[in-house]
């Protein structure tokens, strides 16, 4: 198919010809579209979709330059495209080679399973709990539900970081910067660590507080998934 097919009655009306050549084309449709999706979302974030997004311009401008009937700006483009794809791949082989690895591995190509962002922040609890537990290494975790804790994130020191297991490790290390206070954790991310809670002159207390009846309740467990194994650490969770 070129350019100028996209432009001819008869080209679309032979893809419409019988109900067996429309199931063909619809399903052919499908599978390209569906391949595009996941590349896209693959090279989603990397240099190379820089380069696709440069693609899609020259070849949409060559489109209007045809059906305008501009035969120099068609020809130019038409060289760019061509020694284009050359440059690039050598300007982009690093990238180049990680989507292909990525695309060789086909379960991850086409899994359709998300973890959720909760799911990924309970599993790195769990894997630094795994590793603090038993060298008795504690920890004073907050996490924001419906109250705001806005008051305490004022007290810490700001990181709105990704949650991950190492960094919760290297934050409560004994005798770092970072150890002494709470981390808080609002909209599935690491707001502030070394943050006051109530005001407390020590501030990894024990046991169950409650501020006024019906408002701010703090609980000393983890009521989220299989997150009973937390429970009898060193750990203090406080869910609002």
């Amino acid at each position: 198919m070129n350019f100028q097919q996209l432009s001819n009655l008869q080209y679309w009306a032979s893809l419409f010809s019988s109900p067996w050549s429309i199931a063909i084309n619809v399903f052919d449709i499908l599978i390209v579209a569906y391949i595009l999706y996941r590349f896209t979302k693959a090279i989603a974030g990397t240099k190379i979709m820089i380069l696709v997004r440069g693609v899609v311009i020259f070849v949409l401008a060559q489109v209007v330059a045809n059906i305008l009937g501009l035969t120099t700006i068609s020809w130019l483009i038409n060289q760019i495209i061509t020694y284009g794809v050359i440059a690039a791949v050598v300007i982009f082989s690093p990238e180049i080679r990680t989507g292909l690895e990525r695309l060789g591995r086909a379960t991850d190509f086409f899994s359709t399973t998300q973890i959720s962002a909760e799911e990924q922040m309970i599993r790195a609890f769990v894997k630094s709990v795994e590793y603090m537990s038993p060298r008795k290494i504690g920890a004073l975790v907050a996490i924001q539900r419906v109250r705001t804790l806005q008051e305490y994130i004022a007290t810490g020191i700001p990181l709105d970081a990704n949650i991950s297991a190492e960094l919760l490790i290297n934050i409560f290390i004994p005798n770092t910067p970072l150890h002494d206070g709470a981390v808080i954790i609002r909209e599935n991310r690491i707001a502030v660590t070394s943050a006051y809670l109530l005001d407390r002159k020590h501030r990894d207390f024990q046991g169950v507080w409650d501020q006024t009846p019906g408002s701010y309740r703090f609980v000393r467990s983890i009521r989220c998934l299989d997150l009973h194994r937390l429970r009898g650490n060193r750990w203090h969770f406080y869910y609002l």
